[in-house]
């Protein structure tokens, strides 16, 4: 079930896309060899031992590839296209989160528990944790109150 939405949804509509604009932005041009239609339709009848096998997903092609390449390579941990939050709000959008964020209008709108909020952006700004994920849902709450005074 999880390949049909992969297929249909995640990958037209999110890392395609991804991947699209990052390539336009340095004026290169993308090929997917392995979204060629009769690639996918011989992956997709192959029986599924030949995709997992011993909790190894992409089996077949993986043994494919340990006869020219590196298994460091292979094996290694998963990289997603995630966007540097962190980094933005320590960098260019540090004074637009401390705007967001400022105590007094959060103990007046009376959302947020302002302390651990507080605590939360003083810990990622100073570089103690990373708290961009926490920090941008309650900068998205804010931003959609200001808009919609």
């Amino acid at each position: 079930m999880y390949a049909i939405h992969g297929s249909l949804g995640y990958l037209p509509d999110d890392i395609l896309v991804k991947v699209d604009r990052a390539a336009m932005a340095n004026s290169l041009e993308t090929r997917v060899p392995f979204l060629n239609y009769r690639v996918v339709e011989f992956a997709n009848s192959l029986p599924i031992n030949y995709k997992i096998h011993d909790g190894v997903s992409k089996y077949l092609l993986r043994r494919v590839l340990y006869k020219y390449v590196s298994r460091k390579l292979i094996e290694r941990p998963k990289k997603g296209f995630g966007i540097p939050i962190h980094q933005w709000l320590r960098g260019e959008l540090r004074e637009w989160t401390n705007d967001l964020l400022n105590p007094v209008t959060l103990s007046q709108q009376g959302y947020f528990n302002v302390p651990l909020v507080q605590q939360k952006l003083a810990d990622h700004m100073a570089g103690k944790a990373n708290n961009g994920y926490y920090l941008w849902d309650v900068l998205m709450f804010q931003q959609w109150l200001e808009y919609n005074k």
